[in-house]
């Protein structure tokens, strides 16, 4: 009677491990606690022995945080825990036979139990936890008498109540979270998987859909849109002489410029090394290259306390998408031709594609 959680599927660390156990313990004392009352009903009905009540009180209130303190101090914690699981299986068995098969409470602990390994485990867990649960099952029958006394009587089937509604929905409610979890993992790979890890903007793959999304659009409605390439000039000198750190930080000021002298409609993007591209939507030529000469004098007032020597420059390509601009990969080559135009000038310019 334990509950679905992310086990196998979180990362390999201690600190997530020790979360999936307190997960499990929660479910774990939840479902044991309500499950008490309908293998409680069956007992009452049958004149159980005072050591059957011990047992059964032991495994629905002292069994959860001994399975807790057992992962816990466990030099695998996930490990133990999934031990715990199948003891929790094998443990159902056992009050299953001992019920004799009473068809309500039986039905509830074997699909439960059921339920919630596969939520933890899939079915290859279930698999191995049914096994345990049918074994010791036929072995306390056996044990028994192979007593038999499938009808529930109507005091059973109401002490079985809470197990049939507060446990499904305690499990349903874990399944959320998780889904919810995953949801947000997943946004935050796509965000990984787009961004640039040192500067925060856009990387290549962001850039290429950018730009085959601005010129589809532009298409569509006649609207203006340009293309900026940045190149950090002499970007190698700036690592071999003051360290790859300050060359990081070069990089994040650069891009700290382009964040602030654009607008909510342009996209920057960081393409590799000391490239940036910038794409400008809804702008004519001027004023794109009102942008860039904002962004190359920023960059030329920056200062680095990493290097308060140190004085940068970029070097900055504008072309705008006209009507012979048929791919992204040449609105690029008409960018990247401008950009060398500015570096053969002498660098610290900005330099416009021709038509």
């Amino acid at each position: 009677m334990t509950g679905i959680a992310d086990g196998p599927l979180g990362p390999d660390s201690s600190g997530e491990h020790l979360r999936f156990v307190r997960r499990i313990y929660q479910m774990r004392t939840l479902g044991l606690g309500v499950g008490f009352f309908a293998v409680a009903g069956v007992l009452h009905e049958q004149g159980a022995s005072p050591w059957l009540w011990a047992a059964l009180v032991c495994n629905g209130f002292l069994w959860p945080p001994i399975a807790y303190l057992l992962a816990t101090r466990s030099r695998d914690p996930e490990y133990a825990e999934y031990r715990n699981l199948l003891i929790d299986s094998a443990l159902g068995g056992v009050w299953i036979a001992v019920m004799q098969f009473n068809a309500v409470p039986s039905a509830l602990l074997a699909v439960m139990l059921s339920a919630d390994k596969i939520g933890v485990g899939g079915w290859r867990f279930f698999a191995r936890t049914a096994a345990a649960q049918v074994v010791t099952c036929l072995a306390t029958w056996a044990v028994l008498g192979f007593g038999f006394q499938p009808h529930s009587s109507m005091p059973v089937i109401l002490a079985s109540l809470p197990f049939m509604f507060v446990y499904p929905m305690a499990i349903s409610s874990a399944a959320y979270g998780l889904a919810r979890k995953v949801v947000r993992q997943n946004k935050q790979l796509a965000h990984i998987s787009r961004t640039d890890p040192l500067t925060g903007l856009q990387n290549r793959l962001h850039w290429d859909d950018s730009a085959t999304a601005t010129m589809t659009y532009c298409a569509r409605s006649s609207k203006h849109a340009a293309l900026i390439v940045i190149d950090v000039d002499r970007f190698k000198e700036i690592n071999d002489f003051h360290g790859h750190l300050v060359g990081d930080a070069v990089l994040r000021r650069v891009a700290g410029t382009l964040r602030t002298a654009t607008r909510m409609t342009d996209t920057a993007s960081r393409l590799g090394g000391d490239e940036f591209v910038l794409i400008l939507m809804d702008l004519d030529l001027d004023g794109a290259l009102a942008i860039a000469e904002r962004v190359r004098r920023a960059v030329e007032d920056a200062r680095f306390e990493e290097a308060p020597a140190l004085r940068c420059t970029v070097s900055i390509g504008v072309a705008r998408m006209g009507p012979k601009t048929i791919s992204a990969a040449m609105w690029m080559r008409h960018a990247d031709a401008a950009l060398y135009r500015a570096k053969q000038l002498g660098r610290n310019q900005v330099a416009v594609a021709e038509d």
